[in-house]
C-alpha cells in the first residue's frame, strides 16, 4: 500500500516524525494515563499499558476533566509526553495541554487510516500527516 497523506487542520505548529500509537478511543489524561511513566492505565482502554512516549498518539478527541491539560504538561516535562498528537476532533482539554507542552498538534484527519507502528511525518504548521505504512518502512 502506497504512502497516505491525511489533510486536516493544525492546531499547535509544529513539526515531527515518530511511530503512531493509535486508538478507537477518547482519552482522558486525568485517571487514564499515568502521570509518572505515560503509560494509559485505563483498564477498559484499548491501548492499556501501552507508553505514549515518543509516539504519534492518534485518538478521536480527548475527555475527562481540565487537569488533563496540566497532566499532559507533566508529561512533557518529564519527557514523556507524545511527540505529536493527531485528533478526529479537538477537545478544549487537550488543545490546552498540547499548547502549553508544545505538542504539535492537528485534528480533522480520519485516523482510521492510520495503523499503530505506521511512521507518521505530521505538519501541523501546515495541517498535513504523512503516513508510510508499518511494513514499508
Amino acid at each position: 500500500m502506497p504512502n497516505v497523506v491525511l489533510k486536516g487542520r493544525r492546531i499547535v505548529e509544529g513539526l515531527c516524525k515518530a511511530k503512531a500509537l493509535v486508538s478507537s478511543k477518547s482519552i482522558s489524561f486525568l485517571g487514564g494515563v499515568d502521570p509518572a511513566d505515560g503509560k494509559i492505565i485505563d483498564k477498559t482502554h484499548d491501548l492499556c499499558g501501552e507508553c505514549i512516549k515518543d509516539k504519534v498518539l492518534c485518538f478521536p478527541h480527548g475527555s475527562g476533566s481540565t487537569v488533563g491539560s496540566y497532566v499532559l504538561y507533566s508529561l512533557s516535562k518529564k519527557k514523556l509526553a507524545p511527540k505529536a498528537i493527531v485528533n478526529q476532533t479537538a477537545d478544549p482539554v487537550v488543545v490546552v495541554g498540547a499548547i502549553i507542552a508544545g505538542i504539535p498538534m492537528v485534528d480533522k484527519v480520519d485516523i482510521k487510516q492510520i495503523r499503530t507502528g505506521d511512521l507518521v511525518e505530521v505538519d501541523a504548521f501546515k495541517g498535513f500527516v504523512k503516513v508510510t505504512r508499518a511494513e514499508e518502512c
